[in-house]
């Protein structure tokens, strides 16, 4: 790997966070977050997501698909009228 683009460290996210990138490819992962705010900001997002999928699949209890309560089917309906 030469020096890395943003383009670059999208492609090797999973990579870097299953720790499947060799040494220098981690090094040089590491040397562009250390440069791009931006980059930074896509892992914490990235990570987030990942984290607050995981608590959502945690809870057995929250309905399923197509298993929304008959409530807040309702209470959203209505809300969507009060907006027209």
């Amino acid at each position: 790997m030469s020096e890395l683009t943003c383009r670059d460290v999208v492609e090797f996210l999973m990579d870097y966070l299953e720790g499947g990138l060799d040494a220098r490819q981690r090094a040089e992962f590491e040397t562009h977050l250390t440069l791009c705010d931006d980059c930074v900001a896509y892992l914490r997002q990235y990570e987030d997501a990942v984290r607050l999928g995981k608590v959502a699949f945690e809870r057995p209890e929250a309905p399923a698909d197509g298993q929304l309560p008959k409530g807040l089917v309702q209470a959203i309906l209505a809300a969507r009228k009060k907006e027209r």
